[in-house]
């Protein structure tokens, strides 16, 4: 079976049930609050939010969302994480419960500062 190369975000969540897609949207509308200068992208053949670089990746599965923040939020953030699932790069919130919403936003937050950064020691080097 072939497998499906998105092109959207909104063609990415069309393909799930719609209490996934609900959550999807969600998780999407927080990220854009949070990031609002960032644009939306398909990375990795997931949705992802790029500033400079990606910010944050997500993905649907049959119990979970995956958000994919890269590993220093994880870090940063593990206090407020206890309740879910982690790895090194990655979140999982449950089908069957909400997304944390102030804590997704403090997390995207936190990657927006990070990439700024990066971008303005980019730059520096380049001088």
């Amino acid at each position: 079976m072939e497998k499906i190369q998105y092109r959207s975000i909104d063609e990415y969540h069309s393909g799930f049930p719609e209490n996934v897609q609900k959550m999807m949207e969600e998780l999407r509308a927080i990220i854009r609050e949070a990031a609002p200068r960032a644009s939306e992208v398909i990375s990795y053949n997931m949705p992802a939010f790029r500033q400079y670089g990606v910010l944050v990746y997500y993905a649907a599965y049959k119990n979970h969302i995956g958000f994919y923040p890269t590993g220093s939020p994880i870090r940063v953030f593990k206090d407020e994480l206890v309740k879910y699932k982690t790895s090194k790069g990655a979140i999982q919130f449950p089908i069957d419960s909400r997304i944390p919403k102030t804590l997704v936003k403090k997390i995207v937050k936190y990657r927006v500062l990070e990439d700024l950064e990066r971008e303005k020691q980019k730059a520096k080097k380049k001088k």
